[in-house]
């Protein structure tokens, strides 16, 4: 057990409207040669901008296509292509995926990795862990780096005109910060910082949740009309930074496992990861044995915003019981972050808050409260 506490954070976080013209100026001190990781999608978004303020700053970007999914085979791919271009920086644009790859080919190398996400889907940006999954979505396991990010560029404006559902996800994401922080706190496990929780960890996880409470809504409604509101600006700090450095100072546990188990469930691919991880934080609420306050809070607000509080949210509604037995299983499988929690977690205990969880969901999506 660790003997201290620890904080860890990226070397400078950004963000703001139009900051995505001035990436040249803040990339430049690491590096000349950048490589750059995005999709067809990305490329288009962004790629003019991103274009037009390297060639001021001198910079030279190697613009490598994203094969869809972060795993074993594509980061081998993309680090040959670091290696054959001798790139200082390796450069992640887009969402979660994306982001994962470029610390994953970045951070073995020993390059400066400058991390500048498009939707605030996941709390990926500012860690120092990538999500690796198989060739076919499930997930794998967590590959963990000796630092985060040299530069998290976060520019709102582009958050704004993402669709909704993205910035709905990362709420889904960044909904579990503040409880398994403080399970795992509670238990006493360290966190992914390599200690304890710090009181600034916890109290940042804890500003987290406060802020989705008091602004979700509101800022899934501006982002609908692709307004860029204080609500919005509120709310993807949020999702990218409170939730990033809680999670990652505070401590995982139960949702994000269930969240795991979930990808054995085809599913549930088509999913986004911050949607699984909302029902997974409602069955580690009922795990925990919760007050039912606390749990109607988080059931209400996912109701209002509109991430999945049932089975059949998610793509499943006609499941097995031995099927979801296997997502279970799953979350519970050796090295999951389930086993911070503060008591014993047996896959039958899962399956019986899964259940749980989607009979409350059901009731509540009717009416009840």
């Amino acid at each position: 057990m660790a003997k201290y506490s620890s904080l860890i954070a990226p070397a400078k976080y950004v963000q703001g409207r139009g900051v995505m013209a001035e990436a040249g100026e803040l990339i430049k001190p690491l590096g000349e040669k950048v490589l750059f990781i995005r999709d067809s999608v990305v490329a288009k978004l962004v790629g003019g901008v991103l274009d037009g303020s390297f060639s001021r700053t001198g910079l030279k970007p190697v613009a490598v296509d994203f094969g869809g999914e972060c795993s074993e085979k594509e980061i081998a791919r993309i680090t040959d292509i670091a290696r054959a271009e001798q790139a200082d920086v390796v450069m992640g644009v887009g969402g979660g995926k994306v982001i994962d790859v470029a610390k994953a080919v970045g951070r073995p190398l020993g390059k400066a990795v400058v991390i500048i996400p498009t939707i605030a889907a996941t709390d990926a940006p500012t860690s120092s862990l990538s999500v690796i999954y198989t060739e076919d979505g499930v997930f794998e396991e967590y590959q963990f780096f000796d630092r985060n990010p040299d530069l998290v560029l976060v520019d709102t404006e582009v958050i704004a005109r993402a669709p909704a559902r993205f910035l709905v996800a990362g709420m889904g994401d960044a909904l579990a910060t503040w409880f398994e922080a403080d399970a795992s706190s509670r238990a006493h496990k360290p966190a992914i910082s390599g200690g304890l929780p710090t009181m600034t960890a916890l109290q940042l996880a804890r500003l987290c949740y406060e802020t989705l409470i008091d602004y979700g809504l509101a800022a899934k409604l501006a982002v609908e009309r692709q307004a860029l509101t204080p609500a919005v600006d509120r709310v993807i700090e949020a999702n990218t930074l409170l939730s990033g450095l809680g999670f990652e100072s505070g401590g995982l546990a139960a949702a994000h496992s269930i969240h795991n188990g979930l990808t054995v469930l085809e599913a549930t691919h088509h999913f986004y990861h911050g949607e699984k991880v909302a029902f997974g934080t409602i069955s580690q609420l009922l795990l925990e044995d919760r007050s039912m306050d606390e749990v109607e809070e988080v059931v209400d607000f996912c109701i209002s915003v509109g991430l999945p509080v049932t089975l059949e949210e998610l793509g499943i509604g006609n499941v097995s019981r031995e099927d979801l037995l296997r997502v279970a299983e799953a979350a519970c499988a050796p090295g999951e972050t389930i086993h911070n929690m503060p008591f014993e977690v047996e896959p039958a205990m899962v399956l019986d808050a899964m259940l749980a969880a989607d009979a409350l969901g059901q009731m509540m999506s009717n009416g009840w409260s």
